[in-house]
């Protein structure tokens, strides 16, 4: 083929240059789509300099020229023929509309598991409480809650200066601190094939129950839910969450009837693990800032009845959250940002 070498640069570099900067584009941003008409005029292209670097192979005189144009071939041979897994994307919204509550229901019947682990131990403690008050210092190892119910309300209603005063933000931090790292230790005990995790569930239980039991035989019941509901009714199911991935943790070590290995199980959960104790971890920021601002200021600074009504309404959008967002009549609004979203 007889050709003029310097014509033929000439008149076929815009399409090369062409080519460079559509794939430098498409290098730079790789979850970037392309319309029908870009894909063509790339395909298009690639030929074209396929074909472009075919004609010179033979020149001798050219070696920049045919090293360019075999860099430039394999890059666009590269994008078009790759088979890239999707790189996934953060959409806050969807991931807290859609994600996070999807999640939670597919494993639906862990958190049922965490939830009566719980429930037993809140009976054990509520019983112990019950038959052997004696056994309060052991049941309930807290310097707060080991005076006389009767007489701590009563120090509580009568008081006459905010002793959170100056302190309520650094108090709500230690508070989300400290949830927030039982809660990821009570999923990582998960490790232990769910032990840790069952004796975690079990023993906050066992606290929750004989707390509750010793108010309410010294009648006090209308304070203590005044006391726990603002901030107990998403602290309580945020630690139950919390106890759901760890027991998920546990079936996917386990691997009861799988042959799948344990590797593989491992790496299938991590997203759904990572999802709920993130949702979990904003639950208990919400809570914390609940238990410094509010729960802690009784009557006659805040009615009981507020309070209580607060928390219904808190449990009921929560019980609402979890079992409806996301579904196929709720997710419409949040399909707009596309893409599958994790953590």
């Amino acid at each position: 083929m007889i050709i003029d070498l310097q014509r033929f640069v000439t008149n076929e570099r815009p399409f090369w240059t062409e080519l460079e900067t559509m794939l430098n584009q498409w290098e730079n941003s790789p979850d970037a789509t392309l319309s029908l008409e870009k894909a063509q005029r790339l395909h298009l292209l690639y030929e074209r300099t396929a074909a472009d670097l075919a004609k010179i192979t033979t020149f001798s005189s050219e070696p920049e020229t045919r090293r360019y144009l075999e860099n430039l071939v394999a890059r666009a041979y590269g994008e078009i023929h790759e088979t890239r897994e999707k790189r996934r994307r953060l959409f806050p919204l969807k991931w807290f509309f859609q994600t996070w509550p999807q999640t939670f229901r597919r494993h639906i019947r862990a958190f049922y598991l965490s939830l009566a682990i719980t429930l037993a131990g809140c009976a054990f403690g509520g019983l112990a409480i019950g038959f052997d008050p004696e056994s309060k210092p052991v049941l309930m190892p807290f310097p707060a809650l080991l005076q006389d119910p009767a007489k701590r309300v009563a120090e509580e209603e009568s008081a006459t200066h905010d002793r959170l005063e100056g302190v309520k933000s650094s108090f709500s931090t230690q508070l989300m601190t400290h949830n927030t790292s039982v809660s990821i230790f009570t999923m990582a005990l998960g490790m232990t094939w769910g032990v840790g995790t069952i004796v975690m569930l079990f023993y906050n239980g066992v606290i929750l129950g004989a707390v509750a039991v010793d108010y309410i035989h010294a009648g006090e019941t209308k304070f203590l839910l005044g006391w726990l509901m603002p901030h107990g009714v998403i602290e309580i199911p945020a630690i139950l969450i919390a106890g759901q991935a760890g027991l998920i943790l546990a079936f996917a070590l386990i691997g009861r009837g799988s042959q799948t290995p344990v590797r593989k199980r491992l790496r299938e959960i991590s997203g759904d693990l990572a999802t709920l104790i993130s949702g979990v971890g904003l639950m208990l920021i919400w809570a914390g800032f609940i238990e410094a601002f509010l729960s802690q200021y009784h009557e006659p600074v805040i009615p009981y009845a507020a309070k209580i009504a607060f928390g219904c309404v808190e449990l009921t959008l929560l019980c609402l959250f979890l079992g409806k967002s996301g579904t196929a009549k709720s997710a419409g609004a949040a399909t707009a940002e596309g893409g599958k979203s994790s953590v």
